[in-house]
C-alpha cells in the first residue's frame, strides 16, 4: 500500500525509530534533502509503518519498531532494489536484520563508520598551536569559499563529505544548531585557511566533532590535533557533557588522534555501509512513489 502522504509517514516512522533506537534511521544529507526538496528526484516505497527511499545510487530503509519482524523491511528493500544498478545502503547500528536483507539482495559489507565518544569531564591536554598559525572563528560569507576549497581537498577520497557544495553549506548554516563561534578556522600569517573544525551542539548535553578537515598541503604540522582541542574546549566551555564523532574504522591516523584525546568506541556504535555492484538486480514487483 502506498500512502497518500508519503512524507508524513516517513516523518512518523523516523520519529518512532529515533525514540526506540536512539538515532535517526537516515543520515543528515537525507534529512536535509527531505526537508528542503521533499521527494524531488527520489523514488519512495511507503507503507504505514515503513519506507524505502532511492536517490541516485543510495538506498535508505526504515521500519517502525512495532512493525519489525513481519517481513515489511525485506519486502520494501526488495521493491526498492529491483531496478538494476549500483546501490549503497547504510545500516545504522549494524543491525542483524539489515545484514540478512543485504545478503539476500546481493549487497556486501563495504565500509564501517565508528561513533566514538568522550565525556567532557575528562581533562584535556594542553593545546599547542603550531608556529605561525592562528585559530579563529568563522567570519561569515567571506570565509565560505576558502572553507569549501579546504573541505574538497581534505575529503577528496570521501564519497559524501568531499562533495559538499555551496548550497549544501548554506543549508547546514541555516539549521537552528549552527553557531559561527563553533566553526573554527586555522589560518596562516597571510590569512589563508589551512584547516577547520566545525563543532555541533545537538542539545545542552551532547556535542559533536561535526567535521574536522586539514588541507593536504598543511599535513604534518599538528593542525588536526590543535583544531580538535580548540573545538573540544569550545564545547566544554558551553558545558556540553559528552562529545561524539564519526570516523572511518580503517582511518588509522584519525583513530590514533581521537583515541589519544580520550575518545572510545563501543561495538554497538558501528554503522555499516552495504554495497551492491552495478550488475546486481533482484526481481520484484513494487511500484514507487516518484517525487
Amino acid at each position: 500500500m502506498t500512502s497518500a502522504d508519503p512524507l508524513g509517514v516517513i516523518a512518523e516512522v523516523r520519529r518512532a525509530c529515533l525514540a526506540a533506537d536512539g538515532h535517526d534511521p537516515v543520515d543528515e544529507s537525507v534529512h536535509l534533502r527531505l526537508k528542503h526538496h521533499g521527494l524531488t528526484d527520489s523514488s519512495a516505497w511507503v507503507e504505514d509503518r515503513g519506507f524505502a527511499l532511492r536517490y541516485r545510487n543510495a538506498l535508505d530503509l526504515a521500519v517502525a519498531p512495532d512493525a519489525r519482524g513481519r517481513g515489511l523491511g525485506g519486502r520494501l528493500a526488495a521493491e526498492a532494489a529491483a531496478e538494476p544498478g549500483e546501490l549503497t545502503a547504510w545500516s545504522h547500528g549494524d543491525h542483524p536484520a539489515a545484514r540478512a536483507i543485504g545478503e539476500r539482495l546481493g549487497f556486501r559489507r563495504a565500509r564501517e563508520l565508528w561513533v566514538m565518544r568522550r565525556p567532557s569531564a575528562v581533562p584535556l591536554p594542553q593545546a599547542e598551536t603550531p608556529p605561525g598559525v592562528t585559530i579563529r572563528e568563522f567570519g561569515g560569507p567571506a570565509d565560505a569559499e576558502a572553507l569549501l576549497a579546504v573541505n574538497a581537498a581534505a575529503f577528496a577520497a570521501h564519497p559524501e563529505q568531499g562533495a559538499m557544495s555551496a548550497d549544501d553549506l548554506a543549508e547546514r548554516m541555516a539549521e537552528p544548531w549552527f553557531d559561527p563561534a563553533g566553526l573554527l578556522l586555522a589560518v596562516d600569517p597571510e590569512g589563508e585557511v589551512m584547516g577547520f573544525h566545525w563543532t555541533k551542539r545537538h542539545d545542552q548535553d551532547h556535542g559533536e566533532v561535526y567535521v574536522l578537515g586539514v588541507s593536504p598541503a598543511a599535513h604534518g604540522r599538528g593542525l588536526g590535533r590543535a583544531l580538535t582541542l580548540a573545538g573540544l574546549r569550545h564545547l566544554a566551555e558551553r558545558r556540553t557533557a559528552e562529545v561524539h564523532l564519526f570516523v572511518e574504522s580503517d582511518n588509522g591516523p584519525a583513530l590514533r588522534l581521537y583515541s589519544g584525546l580520550g575518545f572510545t568506541h563501543a561495538p554497538r556504535d558501528t554503522h555499516v555501509q552495504y554495497h551492491r555492484p552495478s550488475h546486481g538486480s533482484p526481481a520484484s514487483h513494487g511500484t514507487p512513489t516518484h517525487g
